[in-house]
C-alpha cells in the first residue's frame, strides 16, 4: 500500500516536472558554401564580428534574430566576392565600431587599447613610490645578561670544535 503511494508520488512530481519545463530550440544556419576557405571565412568573421543586441556575444554564439540576419547578410557579402575588411568595413559603417570585438586603434579608442596598461604602470609607480618613501627603522637591541652569557658559550665552543 505504502509502495503504491510513493510510486505515485514520483510520477506525479515527474510529471509536473516534465510539463512545466520548456526546452528552448532555435534554428540552425545551413548556408551552403563554394569551397572551404570562404566557409572558414564566414565563420571567423562571425566570430569577429559582435551582435548589437546581445552586447557581448559574437555573431556565431548568438540565436538572436538580428545576429541571424547579420550571419545573412555576412553570407551575400561573401558570396558577392567581398574582401574580408571591406565587409567588416560595411558593418561598422552600418552599426559603428561596437561591432566589432577587437575595435581599431583611432582617437576614440586609444584608452580602450592602452588604459590598462597605463593603469598598471601607475600603479606599479605609485607601490615603487610608498616603498622607497617609507623610512627603514633599524633599532639596536640589546641583549641582556643571560643572552650575552649564551651567545658567549656558544662561540667558545664553536672555538673549541675548530681546533680539534
Amino acid at each position: 500500500m505504502i509502495n503504491s503511494i510513493v510510486k505515485s508520488i514520483i510520477l506525479i512530481l515527474f510529471t509536473y516536472v516534465i510539463s512545466t519545463s520548456s526546452v528552448i530550440a532555435s534554428s540552425v544556419d545551413t548556408y551552403q558554401f563554394r569551397d572551404e576557405v570562404t566557409e572558414k571565412r564566414f565563420n571567423e568573421l562571425n566570430k569577429e564580428l559582435r551582435c548589437p543586441k546581445c552586447l557581448n556575444q559574437n555573431l556565431a554564439d548568438s540565436n538572436s534574430p538580428i545576429a541571424a540576419d547579420l550571419r545573412r547578410e555576412v553570407y551575400d557579402l561573401l558570396h558577392q566576392g567581398k574582401a574580408d575588411i571591406e565587409i567588416m568595413n560595411y558593418m561598422v559603417e552600418r552599426y559603428g565600431d561596437f561591432v566589432l570585438y577587437r575595435p581599431r586603434v583611432n582617437s576614440l579608442t586609444y584608452i580602450l587599447w592602452f588604459g590598462p596598461a597605463i593603469l598598471i604602470l601607475m600603479g606599479v609607480l605609485v607601490v615603487v613610490f610608498i616603498i622607497r618613501r617609507k623610512p627603514v627603522e633599524r633599532k639596536e637591541v640589546e641583549l641582556s645578561k643571560e643572552q650575552k652569557d649564551k651567545l658567549n658559550a656558544l662561540l667558545q665552543e664553536q672555538q673549541t670544535k675548530d681546533k680539534k
